[in-house]
């Protein structure tokens, strides 16, 4: 059958981000109030357009700039977010998620150390971190007191997709030392296993499993006492991409 371009419907693509972030020993995730029709005021995840000149990753970088000032943007390099880690998520192409027109939007997430905060920008009159748990809640009120609304569009649904293939992740990978400055202790990556899967650890088996682990902490030399008590060995992230055996999430 030939190709017949009057048979398709228009339609644009998007790029929407889900930034992950360990604040105040929670999960938190970037969110922005739209400043502009549809779902105008209502909050939802940092994205927008992209443009005919620009990829995918080019997309991602300059609306998490203008959105939120968090991305260092060079045009002719892929998007970089504080040094954080970047990788697709997945694609969501509903035929009604958008009411304008005919959207796809490829979602991307970021994870990265405690990240300062958001500078609201471009089409988002406000930007701000919040639990993800309460950006997850449909009713009621979050942490901060503020009435939490649905995310707009389908952004609930990216934004918990984002959060389960961190929480997977961080399982049988060192993902989770994306959440950590470049030399940590093992007490703050426990925090930040914590934070993701929502669980308490027990501080010695995590020790023991964590630096039994081959290649996936390397001792720095350093102590510190930013955290109180005692001096605490510094690590850096190994070499190791893939945990054998894997840190498997407790059953909750």
């Amino acid at each position: 059958m030939p190709y017949d371009p009057s048979a398709f419907a228009p339609f644009a693509v998007t790029v929407d981000l889900v930034v992950l972030t360990v604040r105040r020993h929670a999960l938190c995730a970037l969110a922005v109030r739209r400043g502009e029709p549809p779902f105008q005021g209502r909050w939802a995840l940092p994205g927008g357009f992209v443009r005919p000149d620009e990829d995918l990753s080019q997309g991602a970088a300059r609306e998490l700039l203008e959105e939120t000032g968090l991305c260092a943007h060079d045009p002719d390099a892929p998007a970089q977010v504080n040094g954080a880690h970047l990788e697709q998520l997945a694609t969501y192409g509903d035929p009604k998620r958008d009411p304008r027109m005919r959207v796809v939007s490829v979602a991307h997430l970021a994870l990265a150390p405690d990240l300062p905060a958001p500078r609201a920008g471009g089409d988002a009159n406000s930007a701000r971190w919040a639990p993800v748990e309460d950006l997850l809640h449909q009713s009621g009120y979050g942490r901060d007191g503020e009435q939490a609304a649905p995310l707009a569009f389908d952004h609930a649904r990216i934004l918990a997709d984002g959060v389960e293939r961190a929480r997977s992740k961080i399982e049988y990978s060192s993902l989770a030392t994306a959440f950590c400055p470049p030399e940590f202790t093992v007490g703050e990556l426990r925090r930040v296993y914590e934070a993701v899967w929502g669980v308490a650890l027990d501080p010695r088996n995590f020790h023991r499993k964590v630096t039994g682990t081959p290649g996936f902490l390397v001792p720095t030399g350093g102590t510190t006492t930013r955290q109180g008590g005692r001096p605490a060995q510094l690590f850096r992230a190994g070499g190791a991409t893939l945990l054998n055996p894997p840190m498997l999430r407790p059953e909750v």
